[in-house]
C-alpha cells in the first residue's frame, strides 16, 4: 500500500507540474517579454518595445513542462516524507526547505532556457533565432559558462521567492480550509486563489533580485565575468535609483499573480485527475 502511495506522489507530481508549467508559460509569455525588456540595460524600446512579444517562445515551450515537473516532484516528495515527522510549528520551515531544494533542481533546466529565451526576447536582429543564440552561447563560452550564465543569480532569486511564496500558499490553504470549508479539501479554483495571492506578494518583494538576474543573463561575455548580484544591484541603483531596482514591477507582479492562479489551479486539477486515474487503475488491478 505504501509503494502505491509513493508511486502516486511521484507520477501525479510530475504530471501536475508539467501541465501547470506549460499552461502558465504559454498563457502569459507576452508579459514575461515586456518585463524582460523593461529590465534590460539597453532600455525598453531598444530591446524591442511592444514588438514581437512572442520572441523566444520556442525554448519556453521546450523547457516549461520538465522544469515545473521536476520542481513539484521534488517539493511534494520532500513534503511527503518529512511532514509526518515534524511538529506543526515546524511546517513553514519544511515548506521553505522543500521549495528551495525543488528550485535548485528545476534550475538545471530553467537556466539554459532562460538564457536563450531572454536573449531572443531582447534581440532586434531577425536572424538571431533561438537555435542560433543557443549555438553561439555554447561555441563562445562553452556549455557551463554559456548556458548556465546567471545560475547563481537565478538561485539567489528563486530561493527567497520560494521562501515567501510557498509558506504563504500553504498557510492560506490551511486557513481557508479550516475556517471556511470545515476541513474539506479545497477545490482547484480555491487553491488557484491562494496561489495568486502568494505569488503576487512574493513577486513584489523579490523584483530587485529578478532585475539583477536579467542583467547578468543579458550581459556580453566580457562584462559578465565580474558581475555579481550585489554589484549589479548597486550599479542599477546608482544609474536609475530605487525605480531601477523595481524595473518591470507591474508586469512581473501581474504576470506572477495571474500565473499563480493558472499555475496552482492547473497543478491541483491535473494532480487530482492523475490521482483518480491511478486509483481507478489500482482498483481494476486488485479486482
Amino acid at each position: 500500500m505504501l509503494e502505491k502511495a509513493e508511486k502516486h506522489v511521484y507520477v501525479s507530481s510530475l504530471f501536475g507540474g508539467a501541465g501547470a508549467g506549460l499552461a502558465v508559460d504559454m498563457a502569459l509569455f507576452p508579459l514575461d517579454t515586456l518585463k524582460t525588456r523593461l529590465q534590460s540595460s539597453q532600455g525598453f524600446l531598444k530591446a524591442g518595445g511592444f514588438r514581437g512579444v512572442y520572441k523566444g517562445i520556442g525554448p519556453q515551450v521546450i523547457g516549461s513542462a520538465p522544469q515545473a515537473a521536476l520542481f513539484f516532484l521534488t517539493y511534494d516528495t520532500f513534503k511527503y516524507y518529512v511532514e509526518p515527522r515534524v511538529e506543526s510549528y515546524a511546517l513553514p520551515l519544511v515548506h521553505m526547505t522543500a521549495a528551495s531544494v525543488g528550485e535548485v533542481v528545476a534550475c538545471l533546466i530553467r537556466v539554459p532556457m532562460e538564457v536563450v529565451k531572454q536573449r531572443r526576447q531582447t534581440s532586434t536582429n531577425k536572424k538571431h533565432t533561438s537555435r542560433k543564440i543557443l549555438m553561439h552561447a555554447v561555441r563562445s563560452e562553452g556549455v557551463i559558462k554559456g548556458l548556465y550564465r546567471g545560475f547563481g543569480s537565478t538561485i539567489f532569486r528563486e530561493i527567497p521567492f520560494s521562501f515567501i511564496q510557498f509558506p504563504v500558499l500553504e498557510y492560506l490553504k490551511t486557513v481557508y480550509r479550516v475556517n471556511f470549508k470545515n476541513n474539506i479539501p479545497l477545490e482547484s479554483w480555491e487553491v488557484a486563489n491562494c496561489g495568486a495571492v502568494a505569488g503576487g506578494f512574493a513577486a513584489a518583494v523579490t523584483t530587485p533580485l529578478d532585475v539583477a538576474k536579467t542583467r547578468i543573463m543579458l550581459a556580453d561575455k566580457k562584462t559578465a565575468i565580474n558581475m555579481r548580484v550585489r554589484t549589479v544591484l548597486k550599479q542599477v541603483y546608482h544609474e536609475k535609483g530605487f525605480k531601477g531596482l523595481f524595473a518591470g514591477f507591474t508586469p512581473r507582479v501581474l504576470w506572477i499573480t495571474i500565473g499563480g492562479y493558472i499555475f496552482f489551479g492547473t497543478y491541483d486539477l491535473s494532480k487530482n485527475f492523475c490521482n483518480d486515474c491511478l486509483l481507478n487503475s489500482d482498483l481494476v488491478t486488485t479486482t
